[in-house]
C-alpha cells in the first residue's frame, strides 16, 4: 500500500509538471504569435532594469546595516581593536557560502559577465541571481576593502541571462538582456542612467547598434528610477562646486591626468599580482589566514579602507581632508601638512594591497569602489602637495575638492579603460557637470597614458591573458569565438608516398575533393598532392605504373597545429597565400585541413549569432 501511495505521488507530481510546462510551452507560443520580437525584448528590459534596481538598492542596504550596526559606537578620536577582528570575519564568512553554498568562485563578477558574453552564450546560472548579494554584503559590510558594483553587475547580468533563457530567447537576444542588467546594476548602485549605458559599450564591449539602444537605455533608467524612488532624489556623492575652475589650471589638470595613468597602472598590475600569489597558494585556510590578517591589519591603521572607502570619498570631495583621521591611531596628527600628505599617499599606495587581500582570502567584491577611492586620495594629494610646495599663489590655490573629482575620473578612465564612462559616471554620481571640460582632459590623458602600457583594463586583462577576451576589435571577436575544433574538415581521403598514379587516380574517382594528403605509415603529414598539379597526367595510362605520389607530391606552404589560436590562423594564410591548409598534432600527425572559406563561412555565422540588431 505504502508503495503504492508514493507511486500515484510521483504521476501526480509528474502530472503538474507536465501540466506547468504545457502551460508555459503554451505561453510562449501565444507570446510569439502576438507580441513582436524587438517589442517584446523592451518589455524585458524594463522587467530586468527594475529588478536589478532592486537588487542595486537591497545590497547598499544590507552594507549600510551590517556596517552601520558593527561601528557605529567606535571613537573617532583613537584606534579601534574591532578592526582587527571584523573584516577577518567577513572573509572567513564569505568564504564559507562561496565554498559550502555557491559552490563556485562568484568573485570578479565583471569578468565573469564578460567570460559568459564571450564563451557561454550568455548564459549564467540561476544562483547567480542572489549569491553575489549575500556574499559581497557580508564581505563589504564586514569591512572587507573592495566594491559593490562588481557584484551587483553580476547579479543584474544573471537576472537578464535566467528571465531572456526562460522565455527560450537566441543567444544574441540574451547577451542584449546580459547587458541590460549589468547597465541597469551600474545606473541603480549608483543612480547613473547614462554611465550605466556607457559601462556596456566601453567596458562589456557591446556594439551600440539602433536595436540594442533602447533596450539598453529602458534597463538603466528603469534601474536608476527604482533607486530614486527608495533612496531618494540624491546623488550618490554631494558635491557643491564652491570653487570655480579658471582655464589657468588646465596644465594641473593635464598633469594630473598623466599622473592618474601611472597610479592606474600601478592599480592594475599590482592587483593582478597579489591576486596571482594569492591563487598559488593551495590550501584556503592559508588564502584566509593571510587575506585576512592583512586586511584586518591594514584596516586598523588606516580606517578609511574599512569596507567600500565611500565616507572618505564623500569627504575629500567637499574638502574635509582632516576627516580622514577619524577612528585611527593617528587623530592628533590631523592637522599636521606632512602627516596628511603621508597618510594620503598610504591611503592610495595600501588600498590596492587591502582590495586583493579582501578577494585573495575568499572575500567577494569588486575593484570598481576601489578605483574611486584610490582616484580621489590621488587628487587630494596632487592638489594638496602643490598647494604646500610653494609653487602656487596662497591666495589662489588648487581646489581640494576639485580635483579630488578630477582624480576619481582619471584613476576610474585609466583602470577601467572607460573614459567616456569615468567622465559621465563622475558628473552623474557627484552633481559635478560644471567641472565637464576638467573631467575630459584628465579622463582623456590618464586613459592614454594606461593605454600606451598596457592595451587591457582591469576586467578584461584577466580574460586576455588566458586568450579569452571578447574585444572592441570585430574581427578579432569573432575569431577570439571561434575554435580549430570546428573549422576542421576530416572527409580527405588519404594516399601514401608508395601509391602509384593509378591508384592515385582511382582515389580521385571517388573523392569530392581536389586535396589530398600524403602520410606515412605512422600517420606523420609529409606533403599533399594537388588535382591540378596531376591534371596532365593523370589520364596518360602509360604512367600509372611509372609515377608514384613521391614523385608528384608537394610540400604544403605551412602547416595549422591543432588549439592555435584562430587569430594566428588567419595570419598564417594571409602570409602564405593559401585557400587550403593541412592540421596536424603536437607530433606532426595528420588531423584534417582548414579551409580560408570555411573561417570565412563559420565567421558570418558566429557574427549573426552574437549580434543583436
Amino acid at each position: 500500500m505504502a508503495q503504492g501511495s508514493m507511486k500515484r505521488q510521483r504521476q501526480d507530481a509528474e502530472s503538474g509538471g507536465n501540466e506547468r510546462n504545457s502551460w508555459w510551452l503554451r505561453l510562449l507560443v501565444w507570446r510569439e504569435k502576438h507580441i513582436p520580437e524587438k517589442t517584446f525584448v523592451v518589455m524585458l528590459a524594463l522587467i530586468v532594469g527594475i529588478a536589478a534596481g532592486l537588487a542595486a538598492v537591497l545590497l547598499k542596504t544590507l552594507i549600510g546595516l551590517i556596517a552601520g550596526f558593527l561601528t557605529s559606537r567606535f571613537n573617532i578620536e583613537q584606534g579601534n581593536l574591532l578592526y582587527l577582528v571584523f573584516p577577518a570575519i567577513g572573509i572567513l564568512l564569505a568564504s564559507m557560502y562561496v565554498y559550502y553554498v555557491a559552490r563556485e568562485p562568484i568573485s570578479h563578477g565583471v569578468t565573469r559577465v564578460l567570460y559568459a558574453l564571450a564563451l557561454k552564450k550568455s548564459r549564467l546560472k540561476i544562483h547567480n541571481m542572489y549569491s553575489s548579494l549575500i556574499a559581497s554584503s557580508v564581505t563589504i559590510g564586514f569591512g572587507g576593502s573592495v566594491g559593490a558594483e562588481g557584484p551587483i553587475v553580476f547579479t543584474g547580468a544573471a537576472i537578464g541571462s535566467n528571465l531572456g533563457q526562460a522565455f527560450r530567447l537566441t543567444p544574441q537576444t540574451l547577451a542584449m538582456l546580459v547587458a541590460c542588467g549589468a547597465a541597469a546594476g551600474i545606473a541603480g548602485i549608483f543612480k547613473a542612467p547614462i554611465a550605466g549605458m556607457l559601462f556596456t559599450v566601453e567596458v562589456l564591449m557591446l556594439d551600440l547598434t539602433a536595436g540594442a539602444a533602447i533596450p539598453l537605455i529602458t534597463a538603466s533608467v528603469a534601474g536608476a528610477t527604482v533607486a530614486y524612488v527608495f533612496t531618494g532624489y540624491n546623488v550618490e556623492f554631494f558635491f557643491s562646486q564652491s570653487e570655480p575652475f579658471f582655464a589657468s589650471r588646465i596644465p594641473f589638470v593635464l598633469l594630473l591626468g598623466v599622473f592618474c595613468g601611472f597610479v592606474s597602472l600601478y592599480f592594475i598590475t599590482l592587483i593582478d599580482r597579489i591576486e596571482g600569489r594569492f591563487k598559488r597558494l593551495r590550501n584556503r585556510w592559508v588564502r584566509f589566514a593571510v587575506g585576512g590578517i592583512t586586511l584586518s591589519i591594514l584596516i586598523f591603521l588606516m580606517p578609511p579602507l574599512y569596507g567600500e572607502g565611500y565616507d572618505g570619498i564623500t569627504r575629500l570631495i567637499n574638502g574635509d581632508v582632516t576627516g580622514i583621521f577619524n577612528n585611527s591611531l593617528f587623530y592628533a596628527y590631523r592637522d599636521n601638512t606632512f602627516a596628511v600628505l603621508l597618510f594620503l599617499f598610504a591611503l592610495g599606495a595600501f588600498k590596492v594591497f587591502a582590495t586583493a587581500a579582501t578577494n585573495g582570502g575568499g572575500g567577494v567584491g569588486g575593484t570598481f569602489a576601489p578605483s574611486l577611492f584610490v582616484g580621489v586620495m590621488t587628487g587630494v594629494f596632487f592638489a594638496y602637495l602643490f598647494n604646500h610646495l610653494g609653487f602656487i599663489d596662497p591666495d589662489m590655490p588648487l581646489s581640494i575638492k576639485n580635483f579630488a573629482l578630477m582624480g576619481m575620473a582619471g584613476v576610474m578612465a585609466g583602470v577601467m579603460h572607460a573614459p567616456l564612462m569615468a567622465i559621465f559616471l563622475t558628473a552623474e554620481m557627484t552633481g559635478g557637470y560644471e567641472l565637464f571640460l576638467p573631467l575630459l582632459i584628465v579622463s582623456a590623458s590618464s586613459y592614454a597614458i594606461c593605454r600606451i602600457f598596457t592595451p587591457y583594463g582591469i576586467y578584461s586583462r584577466r580574460l586576455a591573458k588566458r586568450g579569452e577576451l571578447l574585444t572592441h576589435q570585430k574581427d578579432r571577436s569573432v575569431l577570439t569565438l571561434l575554435k580549430m575544433d570546428s573549422v576542421i574538415e576530416k572527409d580527405f581521403s588519404i594516399v601514401h608516398p608508395e601509391m602509384s598514379l593509378k591508384d592515385v587516380v582511382d582515389i580521385i574517382a571517388q573523392s569530392h575533393r581536389n586535396l589530398f594528403p600524403v602520410t606515412d605509415d605512422d600517420g606523420l603529414l609529409i606533403g599533399v598532392v594537388q588535382l591540378d598539379d596531376i591534371r596532365n597526367i593523370m589520364f596518360r595510362p602509360d604512367l600509372y605504373r611509372r609515377m608514384n605520389v613521391n614523385r608528384f607530391m608537394a610540400v604544403p606552404p605551412a602547416k595549422i597545429v591543432v588549439g592555435t589560436p584562430m587569430e594566428k590562423v588567419m595570419k598564417i594564410f594571409d602570409d602564405t597565400g593559401a585557400w587550403n591548409l593541412p592540421v596536424v598534432d603536437e607530433d606532426g600527425h595528420y588531423v584534417g585541413f582548414v579551409s580560408k572559406s570555411k573561417i570565412f563561412n563559420s565567421y558570418r555565422q558566429v557574427l549573426k549569432h552574437y549580434t543583436y540588431d
